[in-house]
């Protein structure tokens, strides 16, 4: 069966079926029609979603993944608990990213496919799909987008575009989920701080987004997503 899609997000290329998983993706020209910058933006973020919402495509996979000129979306969530404590991961041998084996990682997320823009924002629903696959948290909890996040420093990040959630249980601790690809740690930032030089490329810059302030703006988000707990 072909993959569905939401009205306005065009499907390209063959279906799942033949090629692999289909990603959301935005032309690099088109998200950044002034030229691509480095690091995070916190300004202008309605443009970016009415971009994403209305140029945005789901694409083969396997004919992006080495492909700078389209940007791969990714919901990235930072989890912030209630005592200013974040969830720090590492990757394992046995995750499929072999390109990210053992680096640590402040964002939980992954692409948006073609299911989760049904009968909604495609955004909201690649976001709430990977928040139940990667994570467990039982309690619900708050997702506020705080930054937009590109990185053409390495062949991983330059082919995706991070959208960078600040997520906030309302109570308790998140832990991962697929413990045999992820080990999880629950850090301040202070104490986070030795892992740095062993973080992923856009974690350091998360971190970095952290230490300046990001969970300040949240109050300001152009979106904000209540998600149900994860058991």
């Amino acid at each position: 069966m072909a993959a569905s899609v939401r009205p306005g997000i065009r499907a390209t290329g063959a279906t799942a079926e033949h090629l692999g998983e289909q990603v959301l993706c935005i032309p690099r020209r088109t998200i950044f029609p002034d030229g691509a910058w480095h690091g995070l933006v916190t300004t202008g973020l309605e443009r970016v979603l009415r971009t994403i919402r209305a140029a945005a495509e789901y694409r083969p996979r396997g004919l992006v993944e080495d492909d700078p000129s389209q940007q791969q979306v990714i919901p990235y969530c930072i989890v912030r608990h209630d005592d200013d404590t974040y969830l720090l991961t590492r990757r394992l041998r046995s995750s499929s990213e072999r390109r990210l084996h053992h680096l640590y990682s402040l964002g939980a997320g992954g692409h948006i496919n073609p299911g989760d823009g049904v009968g909604g924002d495609p955004v909201i629903g690649g976001l709430r799909r990977e928040w139940s696959e990667e994570v467990r948290c039982a309690a619900p909890a708050t997702a506020s987008l705080v930054a937009l996040l590109n990185d053409d420093t390495t062949p991983v990040s330059q082919v995706h575009l991070g959208l960078v959630f600040l997520v906030e249980p309302r109570s308790g601790r998140v832990v991962v989920r697929e413990s045999e690809k992820l080990e999880g740690e629950v850090l301040g930032l202070e104490a986070m701080r030795r892992h740095y030089l062993n973080m992923e490329s856009w974690s350091q810059l998360a971190y970095d987004d952290l230490v300046a302030g990001a969970p300040d703006r949240a109050c300001r988000s152009p979106l904000v997503v209540e998600l149900e707990p994860a058991p």
